[in-house]
């Protein structure tokens, strides 16, 4: 992000999830906006030192520690406190499912459609490998084979996209210390 082009699309983007997010944990609107507003102002005044893979994580995080700072500067009621921290991990894990779904979606999409069935019935559903013989009227082996087959699937492309990123990290930190030396 360096133009001011893609900080007013990043700003659009995100500003309202970021303010549903901070007011589920305060209840006050006037502090989610100016927790927002410090983090967006943040983002912009050090746009050139931090170097971020994911945005949205990026934003959801400070958010977060934002209101944790708020509530120790104030030094709320510990209740309250705890309160707060109890909201901020729930909301966060569900953001966080929410980004592992995201991820995982492109690898799911790849399974043949009854491996895809299969996987999803055990591990969404919660299903053993009982119930999805009987609902879909295979054997259990069958159903353990296509299921074995459905995570190592998975990850040998977790695998490989690892590799990736891993190369992307390395090709960015090699940029950034041959920038420095330069």
């Amino acid at each position: 992000m360096k133009t001011t082009q893609e900080f007013e699309k990043i700003y659009s983007n995100y500003w309202e999830k970021l303010y549903v997010f901070a007011y589920k944990m305060t209840g006050d609107s006037n502090l989610s906006k100016n927790i927002i507003q410090d983090v967006f102002t943040n983002l912009w005044e050090r746009r050139a030192e931090i170097n971020i893979i994911s945005i949205e994580n990026f934003l959801f995080r400070a958010v977060k520690n934002h209101i944790l700072k708020f509530y120790r500067q104030q030094k709320h009621n510990p209740s309250v406190l705890d309160e707060t921290l109890e909201k901020l991990t729930e909301e966060t894990s569900e953001y966080t499912s929410s980004a592992y779904a995201e991820f995982l979606t492109p690898l799911l999409e790849k399974l043949p459609e009854k491996r895809r069935e299969i996987l999803l019935m055990n591990k969404l559903q919660e299903m053993n490998i009982d119930q999805i013989a009987e609902e879909l009227q295979l054997s259990k082996q069958t159903v353990k084979n296509q299921l074995s087959s459905a995570l190592r699937q998975i990850r040998i492309e977790l695998a490989q996209l690892s590799w990736l990123l891993l190369g992307l990290i390395s090709g960015s930190f090699l940029l950034n210390v041959c920038l420095i030396l330069s």
